[in-house]
């Protein structure tokens, strides 16, 4: 598998001097995971303001807390991480619940419906687009879940025999929140993920990630890839959990940034996510999500996984969702696109950067084995605990 050393120019963000960027890293020196602050390509120590990210995020006015902290110890630049040389990168969450949105876009939606239909046999899947697409697609585009246009189209969707569980959370009052990886589990920028071996109908799904602190409030956002076996949630989806939560198959990173000046919620209403992929046999394929043509705000996301009935005491991450199902036929005409080992993935926004990773098979890569009790342990040697 060829993998290319990646560069700190070209994971961070367009403006990334002016971006309050927080994130992890294994660090040699300090012998262990560490939150860190990202400053002039520099990565800051944060351990002794929050040994956890959870903690961190925890702070009151935190931008403000964090620029009162100008001395803190240096591990090294951002590039002698990503060549391994001072450690390595982290996903830039540890205590927090990896939670997820899904059927939030049309477009996906749409194809969510389409693999219920083809029962999760990939070759079934264009005849039912070209029935299902010039009914459903018209009739979903552009509608806001929940609304009294969108109980219209379910009963008039209803009467014609097309309604589906897909579009129950689609465009009904009730979101699809989902448990998406366990905490510690997810892997970031230059990792490789995981695809199941019994897949062989399968996708990349680049999103928006929010940072969810344990009160419900938002405070800032990052990239994720919502690894997805289509052909195994297709079956049947009760079958979800076997088709998400899979080894490596969470990448979120490679920093979050915090809403702090020019960068706010409705900046990130307005971004564009991207998609590349590149595989060792020449195939190529782009996508675009537009967060605008989300059908559900993301606070009324948030609301509906934060509330009274249900909390995060270590708070969350939830990912939004994806509008790029991909279709690109890859192993034989009306098959569709699917994975092959090695593939490049490449999500990527202005204002977030990007994050790149490689496929590879669940069983192949590398084991998960560093968990919450690991991290206590390995706090409580270093002398951390208590702190945050």
């Amino acid at each position: 598998m060829q993998r290319e050393r990646l560069e700190s120019d070209y994971i961070l963000p367009q403006d990334a001097p002016e971006a309050l960027l927080i994130g992890r890293v294994w660090s040699n020196a300090a012998g262990g995971p560490c939150p860190v602050i990202l400053r002039a390509g520099v990565v800051h120590d944060l351990t002794s303001v929050s040994p956890t990210v959870s903690g961190l995020f925890e702070i009151e006015e935190l931008a403000e807390h964090l620029a009162s902290h100008q001395d803190l110890p240096a591990l090294g630049t951002l590039d002698q991480f990503l060549s391994g040389e001072a450690g390595r990168l982290l996903a830039p969450i540890d205590l927090q619940a990896v939670k997820a949105a899904g059927v939030t876009f049309a477009d996906s939606m749409l194809e969510r419906v389409i693999e219920e239909q083809a029962k999760g046999d990939a070759g079934r899947a264009q005849a039912i687009r070209e029935k299902l697409a010039p009914v459903l697609g018209d009739s979903l585009r552009g509608l806001v879940a929940g609304s009294e246009q969108a109980a219209k189209v379910k009963a008039l969707l209803q009467d014609m025999g097309l309604w589906s569980q897909y579009l129950e959370v689609g465009i009904g009052p009730d979101a699809e929140i989902f448990t998406k990886a366990q905490p510690m589990s997810s892997v970031t920028c230059g990792d490789v993920i995981g695809i199941h071996p019994i897949s062989q109908w399968n996708n990349p799904e680049p999103e928006i990630v929010l940072a969810v602190r344990s009160d419900g409030k938002i405070i800032g956002a990052t990239l994720g890839n919502d690894v997805n076996l289509r052909d195994v949630e297709g079956r049947s989806a009760l079958l979800l959990g076997k088709a998400k939560d899979n080894n490596a198959s969470c990448s979120v990173g490679p920093f979050i940034r915090l809403f702090h000046g020019g960068f706010t919620i409705d900046v990130l209403r307005k971004v564009r996510v991207s998609l590349l992929v590149r595989g060792e046999d020449g195939f190529e394929m782009t996508g675009e999500s537009p967060m605008e043509a989300i059908s559900r705000a993301p606070e009324n996301l948030v609301s509906q996984l934060r509330n009274r009935n249900h909390q995060y005491p270590d708070g969350a991450v939830l990912f939004l969702g994806t509008m790029f199902a991909p279709v690109k036929d890859r192993r034989g005409a009306g098959l569709g696109f699917t994975h092959e080992v090695g593939d490049r993935v490449e999500i990527s926004t202005p204002t977030l950067g990007r994050l790149v990773n490689w496929v590879d098979r669940t069983d192949a890569c590398p084991e998960w084995t560093f968990g919450t009790r690991a991290l206590f342990e390995n706090l409580a040697r270093r002398g951390l605990l208590g702190r945050g």
